[in-house]
């Protein structure tokens, strides 16, 4: 067998009936796979070895119902050490551990324990005590399993604490992505509220501006269709005035046409004719009558003194 760890039939050659002996065989590590091809090996000797540590595997050997560890330079155990459930005797002196894994508690069939000379927590060190006898030895492993298993006990009530915690942390933020999300719906219902409104209300403007386009539209085609009643009506006065002038016209002709009548037959030697002798006639009576207005006759007056 090397240094490096116990291998093939040598291992076979050391194992006496249900004991195997690797002391002082100058190991820095187990060989757990030949350890674990040799389940009658039940009593298990390492001490006075330069082991370190023990690999994780080694827990697997739980056919272990002793093992001695003693006077190696171990500064732990491995986690789940408590999977040697078998074990019913243990030597740990003089090696560096200062504390024993939670699983250690695991340990019910543990009745001997020997932890002196280790560095061991206060707490740990006082509830092992010395050990220098059998019954020591055994108060020990009683001890030591009850201290671990309230250690366990209160780890586990530790985990509960903390497991209710995050149940509860889950809770309120499953409740507050709840809120959140009954907050987000009810947002974009308003929103969509919102959004129909604005929509119905441009669709009435557009109805509305439609209806008054299509007024107005009937409105020029009404007017369109009517053109008769529109742009007829101003043309009668043009007609009116037009012949309003042309009589104002004809009596302007007429009246000068007097007037050069009477003007000829006043100052011309045509005064004796039958025609303006009955011109100067009717334009003597006729001023005669006028004169009867006293308007007329102030008129005349003035016009005399003119």
């Amino acid at each position: 067998m090397s240094r490096g760890g116990g291998k093939g039939p040598s291992l076979k050659d050391k194992l006496d009936g249900n004991e195997l002996d690797l002391s002082l065989c100058d190991l820095n590590e187990v060989p757990v796979r030949e350890l674990a091809a040799l389940p009658k090996a039940t009593i298990l000797d390492l001490s006075c070895n330069n082991l370190i540590s023990l690999p994780s595997d080694f827990c697997s050997l739980m056919h272990l119902v002793k093992l001695d560890l003693s006077k190696n330079r171990l500064q732990q155990l491995p986690l789940d050490f408590g999977r040697l459930v078998n074990l019913q005797h243990l030597d740990l002196l003089n090696n560096r551990l200062v504390t024993l894994p939670v699983s250690f508690a695991q340990l019910k069939n543990l009745k001997w324990l020997d932890l002196k000379d280790n560095p061991l927590d206060p707490v740990l060190a006082k509830v092992a005590g010395d050990c220098l006898d059998e019954k020591q030895c055994k108060q020990a492993a009683v001890k030591v399993l009850q201290h671990m298993k309230a250690i366990q006990s209160e780890q586990d009530r530790q985990r509960q604490r903390k497991l209710q915690a995050e149940r509860e942390m889950e809770k309120k933020r499953e409740a507050e992505q709840r809120a959140k999300e009954a907050q987000e719906r009810e947002l974009r219902k308003r929103e969509k509220a919102e959004e129909k409104e604005r929509r119905r209300r441009e669709y009435d403007a557009q109805k509305a501006a439609k209806q008054e386009m299509e007024k107005k539209t009937k409105k020029e085609t009404v007017q369109a269709r009517k053109p008769a009643s529109s742009s007829r009506p101003p043309q009668p006065p043009r007609h009116k005035h037009s012949w309003s002038r042309s009589v104002l016209r004809v009596l302007l002709f007429v009246l000068l046409c007097v007037l050069c009548t009477l003007a000829a037959c006043k100052l011309t030697e045509l005064q004796h004719q039958p025609l303006c002798v009955s011109v100067n006639t009717l334009y003597e009576d006729v001023l005669a009558a006028l004169q009867n207005h006293k308007t007329l006759q102030n008129m005349l007056q003035q016009n005399s003194q003119q």
